[in-house]
Order: structure tokens, then C-alpha cells, then sequence
């Protein structure tokens, strides 16, 4: 090969080099100048309205946004309120646990209504110590005799005096009570009975063996209940009788 040929080689080489670069660098560009032409990116130019949330707190903190609850280390109060307020929801099928808190707290009012109305109510009676009877009426064969000292003490009380103070105060009512009273006591000094503040009429009746005294004391017991639970005044006439039935029992037993 001459030398005219190999210039011509390294020229052509050359020529290429440079081709190559120029080639590289148009595209270069050109692809730059496509990315801005292309860029669809937007902008938001809104103007945007600041707004504010006040009182949130308040808002939401009413039983209707309360999701969990923690009563496992509350009191005794807090975790019955909570059973009951669930039971309420399960058995009424309520929405939400803010209606069942509300039916609890009425629930418990109403209670609290009611057992201080009883408490009021024992007190009185205890002061009245009329066995009830201005609530009850009559008493049924159940009644059980009140505590007092003369009860307690029958064994020491002379009902003769008692009766005969009742009966000239026209207290008739109460000298039936003395006499009935009296008719205990004479029989359990004759072994018949054994007498019990807190036995009741039929207890009495369940201890009498004797069918002809079980009958008498089951008129006597049944003339005390009319008289001293009835709501009414015993007349004189009523009284005798009564008190007829008392002495002529009281006086067999002695006999």
C-alpha cells in the first residue's frame, strides 16, 4: 500500500470520528428540546379557603364516641353501671352504647327512688309500731306479734290491770290485743303452748294437741285479727262479746 492510500484510510477514520460526535451531539439536543416541548405537567393556581375545627374535644366526647372502654381497673360502681349499661343494649337491642348508658342511669334513679321510699317507709312504721295495718289492712293468719316490752315480758304483766285501763279509756281495740296476749301466756303456763314473739297465729294453732282447745283458740285468734287489724271502731256491744270468748277460754285453761 502506498502512502497516498493509507492517508486516505486515516482520513476516513478521522472523517468518521467526528461524524459520529456530531451525530451524538445533535441528538443530544434534540432530545432536550422534545422533553420541555412535550412537559404537560399543571399547576394548581386555586386559591385555597383556610377553614378551623374548634371545640373538637367537646364534640366528640359524648358516650356516642367512646369505642373502647377500660373498666377493669375502675370501682366497684363504675363496672356495675358498665354490666348493667351492656345488659340493657343485649336485652333491648339498642344502636349504640350512649342510649344504654342513658337507659342505666334512668334505671338506677328509679331504684334509688323506690329504696329510699322503703326506707322511709320502715321508719315510720317502727315509730307507728302498728304492725302495718294502716297500710295492710287486715292482717291474714300470718301476722307475727310486734316487739314491745309488754310482749317480751308477758310472764310479768298483769293484763287484768292493762285490760281494765283500755276498757275504761273505751279503747277496745287495744284490750282485745291485752287479751289475746293474756290468753298466750295463760297457755303456755299450762304447757300447751310455747310462746315465741316471733311465732305467728297458726304456729300456735300447729302446737295445740287437743281438737276442742284448738278450736277455741282458732275463734279467739280469729275475734283478735277482726278487731285489732279491722278498719273500723269496735263498739261496745262487739267488745262484750269478745271479750265474753277471752275470759270463758282463759278460765277453762285455769280450771
Amino acid at each position: 500500500m502506498n502512502k497516498i492510500g493509507l492517508l486516505n484510510i486515516v482520513f476516513l477514520f478521522i472523517g468518521l470520528f467526528f461524524y459520529s460526535r456530531a451525530s451524538a451531539v445533535v441528538s443530544t439536543k434534540n432530545f432536550e428540546i422534545i422533553i420541555i416541548e412535550n412537559d404537560s405537567l399543571q399547576t394548581d393556581t386555586s386559591k385555597i379557603k383556610p377553614r378551623s375545627f374548634d371545640n373538637l374535644n367537646d364534640l366528640y366526647s359524648s358516650e356516642d364516641f367512646i369505642y373502647e372502654r377500660s373498666v377493669e381497673s375502675s370501682g366497684w360502681w363504675t363496672r356495675l353501671k358498665q354490666w348493667i349499661s351492656d345488659w340493657f343494649k343485649e336485652l333491648f337491642n339498642l344502636k349504640n352504647q350512649g342510649q344504654a348508658s342513658k337507659a342505666t342511669d334512668i334505671a338506677i334513679q328509679i331504684a334509688g327512688v323506690i329504696i329510699f321510699l322503703l326506707v322511709i317507709y320502715f321508719i315510720f312504721k317502727a315509730v307507728m309500731n302498728d304492725e302495718g295495718s294502716w297500710v295492710f289492712g287486715k292482717s291474714s293468719d300470718k301476722t307475727i306479734i310486734p316487739v314491745t316490752d309488754i310482749e317480751n315480758n308477758i310472764h310479768a304483766t298483769d293484763f287484768e290491770v292493762l285490760i281494765a285501763s283500755a276498757e275504761s279509756e273505751s279503747n277496745y281495740r287495744l284490750a282485745v290485743r291485752y287479751y289475746y296476749l293474756w290468753l298466750l301466756k295463760t297457755l303456755t303456763k299450762t304447757e300447751i303452748i310455747e310462746y315465741d314473739v316471733e311465732k305467728t297465729n297458726s304456729d300456735y294453732q300447729n302446737e295445740i294437741t287437743s281438737n276442742e282447745l284448738k278450736n277455741k283458740f282458732n275463734y279467739t285468734s280469729y275475734l283478735y285479727n277482726y278487731i285489732w287489724y279491722g278498719e273500723f271502731d269496735v263498739n261496745q256491744t262487739q267488745f262484750y262479746k269478745a271479750k265474753y270468748a277471752f275470759n270463758t277460754f282463759i278460765n277453762d285453761l285455769k280450771a
